[in-house]
């Protein structure tokens, strides 16, 4: 019999027992292999809301739900009564009280779903698809099966995250979950976006250091948008310094496997040659997102 997990909420990983993470893994490999997931009632109803851009995150997670047969609301941030000053709480409420089974939300306020999730009013389940800087759980899940399927394990991985590390909730969220499943973690990039709350997990080398050593070289894009406009290095500056070149991609061991969570700025952070390479799974990375995501919302929804 499958094994399903349930759960009210998926707004971190850090909530979630190795076991929890296991199975969703297991149920988002069955997704990817043709499972039919069957609904426990006629009507569930998702609602969207994004409000920071989003391409794979929003899509696939839209495409998830269709997958599994839900009707899809598309809660259009600027046409809502955000802009009259209601709360994200008080939509949320209202988005429930309507009849919305699911609410995926990304927001630029870390934590914001503390309150959702501790109220008695607000019945309907919450999907965490980005809080600022803080984590991005989703994104973790998808990452954790590309590298499963891979490998196999994650146990004495090495696995080095370069880049933009203190504004990425990707590496927040990936350091967490790897270093727990026993994959030993490195960090590159400049200096100045290194935060002492990396050092627990592992240490900072050099990206010339790391690229021989690793198994997983996951890039990581600049976020300007978190910058303030504010950057020291132009696009040809970084990539020459701390971006993936082809001749840095050479020294990789043969069974290395370049990731990325996207958008790519293409000769930045990776060679845009190297984007769609044979050991690039970035494309694999985008596949699995869907299938990722149909577990998280299953678990939620069973």
């Amino acid at each position: 019999m499958d094994r399903i997990i349930e759960m009210d909420h998926f707004v971190s990983v850090e909530d979630l027992t190795n076991e929890q993470i296991m199975l969703l893994l297991q149920r988002a490999s069955a997704f990817k292999t043709g499972k039919v997931w069957k609904s426990p009632k006629h009507q569930i109803f998702a609602a969207n809301m994004f409000f920071e851009n989003s391409t794979r995150t929003h899509n696939s997670f839209h495409i998830a739900q269709r997958k599994l047969g839900l009707e899809v609301l598309e809660f259009g941030t600027a046409t809502s009564s955000l802009q009259k000053g209601e709360t994200l709480y008080d939509t949320v409420l209202t988005l429930c009280a309507l009849g919305v089974d699911v609410v995926v939300i990304r927001s630029t306020i870390e934590r914001y779903w503390e309150d959702l999730i501790q109220s008695s009013n607000v019945h309907c389940h919450v999907v965490n698809g980005g809080d600022g800087s803080g984590e991005h759980p989703s994104q973790c899940l998808l990452d954790l099966m590309t590298i499963q399927e891979e490998f196999g394990k994650f146990s004495g991985l090495k696995v080095a995250i370069i880049g933009d590390l203190v504004h990425s909730r990707v590496a927040r969220s990936n350091m967490q979950m790897l270093t727990r499943f026993g994959a030993e973690i490195f960090f590159s990039g400049p200096k100045e976006w290194h935060d002492k709350e990396f050092d627990k997990y592992g240490k900072y080398l050099s990206l010339d250091e790391l690229i021989p050593k690793v198994d997983v070289l996951m890039m990581l894009r600049v976020q300007h948008e978190r910058h303030d406009g504010e950057l020291n290095f132009s696009k040809e500056k970084y990539h020459r310094l701390y971006g993936l070149t082809e001749n840095r991609a050479s020294w990789l061991q043969d069974h290395a496997i370049i990731m990325h969570p996207a958008p790519v700025n293409r000769d930045v952070e990776i060679a845009d040659s190297l984007v769609e390479s044979p050991k690039s799974r970035i494309v694999e990375q985008m596949r699995n997102g869907v299938y990722a995501r149909m577990a998280i919302l299953e678990a939620v929804l069973t």
